[in-house]
């Protein structure tokens, strides 16, 4: 019984270290422009770190502008001459990154009023109900908290791995430093997003959980107070304003973001490609470990943000299917089975789902779709450009 209790520990003391480290991180890097009262217990708005953050990002982007210094990477140059579309399609992953960076910072300054009135609502949730709801230990949210910090970690581990990796380049370290720095703080927003969505996913398995132990208590001959659960109506009802309040501010960022992930995969494929047909001109580390990791990671990355909404919406459905647990119990109160009516009919009406930009939700089969569409793109770009894969030896 020890051991369980010490990875339960470990599991939760992780997961807290990486909430203060986002945290932290993004006070930093100027991307969360609000200060605790803790005689209140609510968050503010300070002027002085917005212009920080802008100040700071728009410095960042500036530099991350410079001329490029990598071009003058042998294999690269040599990839683009030999196949000019690898380069014409990597000015488009370029301009899909730059849009999303600043698209990203403008949605993030220009909707911190209707942020930190959401956050601050949470806050006062957590405070009021759900602290004194819970019943055991919320094992999926510390995992998720803690596979996405170990996503942002290997993305820009693979980004800098394939900066400096790939041989004979010729990379400057200041440019390097801001490219990436940048990189990270669209990953922090977007981690953001994502642990919104899995405190979400907490308060929705905590409301499940009691209405689990009102079916037992019921089952077992006890009594319920309809007060209970008129009141678990209400915090639904308001967890689902919630969910689609933040999905609505974070729609632009996180579909562009996906795109971004999307075109990176398209290109790394097409190169990996290319290096596995022409590699005996190529070094067979770039050609095995750096393009590979760097696809594994991307997509690792693009599923657990989809893994992550998918949780929220299947822990949605879960209480609609708890509700019918009262439908057999004998002998309920009037009240309660009224409140408890009330609570099916509303979650028949309303069902929480993550949509973006009133396009598509996010979701297990969205998922599916887009990674094979991923791999179908690959495949069509090197049916068309099916000539140019092999090098011709030079003469």
């Amino acid at each position: 019984m020890l051991q369980p209790k010490r990875e339960r520990r470990f599991r939760q003391s992780l997961a807290h270290y990486t909430l203060k480290a986002t945290l932290y991180g993004s006070w930093v890097l100027g991307l969360f422009p609000f200060t605790f009262d803790p005689r209140k217990r609510q968050l503010h708005r300070s002027k002085w770190l917005l212009a920080y953050g802008l100040i700071l990002n728009i410095s960042l982007m500036v530099l991350s502008l410079l001329p490029e210094t990598d071009d003058h990477n042998t294999v690269k140059v040599e990839v683009f001459e030999r196949n000019p579309l690898v380069k014409q399609f990597e000015q488009l992953v370029e301009a899909i990154g730059f849009v999303t960076t600043v698209v990203t910072h403008l949605r993030l300054f220009w909707k911190s009023k209707e942020l930190v009135a959401i956050l601050n609502e949470l806050l006062v949730l957590e405070n009021r109900h759900f602290s004194k709801l819970i019943l055991a230990d919320c094992f999926q949210s510390d995992r998720y908290v803690i596979h996405k910090g170990i996503v942002i970690i290997l993305e820009l581990g693979s980004s800098l791995v394939l900066y400096f990796g790939v041989p004979e380049s010729k990379s400057a370290v200041q440019e390097a430093f801001c490219i990436y720095i940048v990189q990270l703080e669209v990953l922090m927003v977007v981690m953001h997003f994502h642990l919104l969505m899995i405190f979400i996913y907490r308060y929705i398995w905590i409301i499940n959980g009691q209405l689990l132990e009102m079916a037992s208590r019921l089952r077992g001959g006890g009594s319920v107070d309809p007060e209970r659960v008129r009141l678990l109506l209400w915090l639904y009802g308001r967890i689902l304003d919630l969910n689609n309040r933040i999905a609505y501010i974070y729609d632009i960022q996180i579909t562009l973001f996906m795109a971004t992930l999307f075109s990176a995969n398209i290109i790394v494929g097409h190169v990996l490609v290319i290096f596995w047909t022409n590699i005996n001109r190529f070094s067979l580390l770039a050609t095995v470990l750096l393009f590979p990791q760097a696809l594994i990671i991307n997509f690792w990355d693009l599923w657990q943000g989809i893994a992550t909404c998918d949780l929220v919406e299947t822990t949605s459905r879960k209480t609609s299917m708890i509700l019918k647990l009262f439908n057999d119990i004998e002998g309920m109160d009037t009240e309660l089975e009224r409140k408890i009516s009330d609570f099916t009919l509303f979650c028949s009406h309303r069902r929480l789902r993550i949509r973006h930009c009133g396009l598509f939700y996010i979701n297990y089969e969205m998922g599916f779709h887009m990674i094979i569409t991923n791999i179908l793109y690959v495949l069509f770009l090197v049916q068309f450009d099916y000539m140019n894969l092999k090098f011709k030896s030079d003469d």
